[in-house]
């Protein structure tokens, strides 16, 4: 939402803090970056609050993290006129039932619901049915599926769920994504990752502001790729939120992950599943 906002939409978040020093942190950092908020209060309860652990040579973070079940949004913390007037709606998978709530009502505004999944929490199936864009780990399709496949897990989803698109980010290597007919295949960039926190929030961010403005979606994958690699730059979830000129930059001068598909399997495996030629964004 912070990225979003700094390349210049606007942006609410709705989240459930309790009444501690981090909540009232969280307050004041969204109200310092001008993201409008709706906050749920939880009496007596402590905030979500986190330990990250960074790897100083590969900037790959561990996440510790405790959070008190009444922090959790439930369906009756949420109000449907926070959808109305929205051009898009992004949702994790963590509070299922709310977010399938605003899911619903996202869809019957005819609003785009982009999702953002990692692990299969109890009642996402229920949330995917209202996801026109899942964005997912590279290990959450095998865990709705059981396929180990990328390419037969992610058209499983598609189809049983009837996604517009559905991708599965793969770090450096950048992402494969789905959309019904085809596979596409984005490399990542190369830079030194100091500080991998954040990246796939940043990702997400920029896949919400590539569809809103307009771009292709070859063009919305790779302008993703680059925003999320520049923030694994600094230290911090926020550390590198880069500017459009330089998200721009990368994207049309960076060099290109030298894992991302070098092997060409997955090329070749996603030709033979689709019968016809793969769009890879170089």
């Amino acid at each position: 939402m912070i990225a979003c906002r700094r390349w210049g939409l606007r942006a609410r978040y709705v989240g459930k803090i309790g009444d501690d020093a981090s909540g009232e942190f969280q307050r004041e950092e969204m109200a310092r970056e001008g993201v409008e908020t709706r906050w749920i209060n939880a009496p007596g309860c402590m905030s979500q609050s986190a330990f990250i652990l960074v790897d100083e040579k590969s900037g790959e973070r561990t996440v510790l993290w405790k959070r008190d079940p009444s922090i959790a949004l439930r369906p009756n913390d949420i109000r449907r006129e926070w959808i109305r007037g929205a051009r898009a709606l992004l949702v994790d998978g963590h509070d299922t039932a709310a977010a399938t709530s605003a899911a619903r009502w996202a869809r019957e505004e005819e609003l785009p619901v982009v999702g953002d999944f990692e692990n299969r929490y109890p009642g996402v199936e229920a949330l995917l049915e209202y996801v026109d864009f899942p964005i997912t780990s590279e290990d959450f399709p095998e865990r709705v599926t059981g396929e180990k496949d990328l390419l037969k897990s992610l058209p499983k989803i598609s189809l049983q769920f009837k996604c517009h698109l559905i991708a599965a980010t793969l770090g450096p290597v950048g992402v494969v994504a789905w959309d019904g007919t085809r596979f596409i295949l984005c490399p990542g960039f190369r830079v030194k990752a100091v500080d991998t926190t954040g990246a796939g929030d940043i990702f997400h961010g920029a896949f919400l502001y590539g569809m809103l403005r307009g771009m292709a979606l070859e063009e919305t994958l790779e302008f993703s790729c680059a925003a999320a690699a520049l923030n694994c730059t600094a230290v911090g979830a926020r550390g590198g939120i880069a500017t459009l000129e330089e998200v721009e930059n990368l994207r049309r001068r960076g060099a290109r992950s030298e894992r991302a598909f070098a092997s060409k399997a997955l090329e070749k495996a996603a030709r033979v599943a689709t019968r016809q030629d793969v769009r890879r964004v170089k």
